[in-house]
């Protein structure tokens, strides 16, 4: 394993946009995988699911804090979100104040993160989960999320290389846990390799997301407290390729409709997810968790 490396100095600090993109997603991830608690195909993986749901939600909860610390310290970005006080009658924004107040249109998560434990079906339709589903998506969001918190470990702001350090000793293990189910289902009965092969051709498309970039990605880059994704991109094909053809999987093309979750437009599942996520918070805005 690969020691963190210095963060460049001086430090600066990331946009708040940014660090919120890296939040959302970990939250958002983390909130779906979670939903297999009690519901997972073996014990083993119920567990293991859980684990990977608490490292995300800790993540998040990391990058959150750091948002806030960012947000009370500049007048024009606490006035930007002061509506979110409201709700908590006043005081400074937290952690749990951006991940249970903000609207659908205010995160900026990928949209492949969202999406339910099932094939293309509407938000309101029933649909068994498919373990196939959740372990492809794991796969391709942890490929690119190994190579992000890597770069992010010499980030001029040093609270999100620190932040990147932690995190990518995690991802390392979801990548890992994902391929290695990911092969058992491409390389094992017809049943799990045509379920495996048809979440992946559902999926795959949503990943041309990674690539689209945002003002906000392009300014921490600029700084160089972020990272551009297309940076990245040869090397995630490359890590993506090495295990579907390991699995015997064929990569399908990948092209389609591009989403803009993390421009703030999302599908129609994420208002079930957000709903349900935050449901109990919204009911209790002044409990003390």
């Amino acid at each position: 394993m690969n020691a963190p490396q210095t963060p460049a100095s001086p430090s600066v600090t990331a946009p708040v946009d940014y660090v919120l993109h890296l939040a959302d997603n970990a939250l958002v991830l983390g909130q779906r995988n979670a939903e297999w608690c009690g519901h997972g195909p073996i014990l083993e993986e119920d567990l293991a699911l859980a684990n990977n749901s608490l490292d995300l939600i800790g993540q998040a909860r990391m990058l959150y804090q750091h948002a806030a610390t960012l947000i009370n310290a500049d007048a024009t970005q606490a006035a930007r979100f002061a509506h979110l006080l409201g709700a908590r009658q006043g005081g400074e924004l937290t952690e749990d104040t951006l991940a249970y107040f903000r609207d659908v249109p205010e995160f900026r998560n990928f949209t492949l993160l969202e999406l339910p434990h099932h094939g293309p079906l509407a938000g309101t339709a029933a649909g068994d989960r498919d373990y196939a589903t959740t372990i492809t998506r794991n796969f391709l969001y942890s490929a690119l999320m190994v190579l992000v918190w890597e770069r992010l470990q010499t980030s001029r702001d040093a609270q999100l290389a620190a932040i990147a350090a932690k995190s990518l000793k995690e991802v390392r293990y979801h990548l890992r846990h994902a391929s290695d189910w990911l092969v058992r289902f491409g390389d094992g009965t017809d049943e799990s390799r045509c379920r495996a092969q048809a979440a992946l051709t559902h999926l795959l498309p949503y990943c041309q997301e990674f690539w689209i970039g945002s003002p906000t990605e392009q300014q921490a880059a600029t700084h160089q407290t972020g990272v551009r994704l297309t940076e990245l991109q040869a090397n995630w094909n490359a890590l993506v390729d090495e295990t579907l053809t390991e699995a015997t999987l064929q990569r399908p093309s990948g092209a389609g409709f591009v989403p803009q979750g993390q421009l703030g437009v999302h599908s129609e599942h994420m208002g079930f997810l957000v709903a349900e996520m935050q449901s109990l918070a919204r009911n209790h805005p002044e409990a003390v968790w």
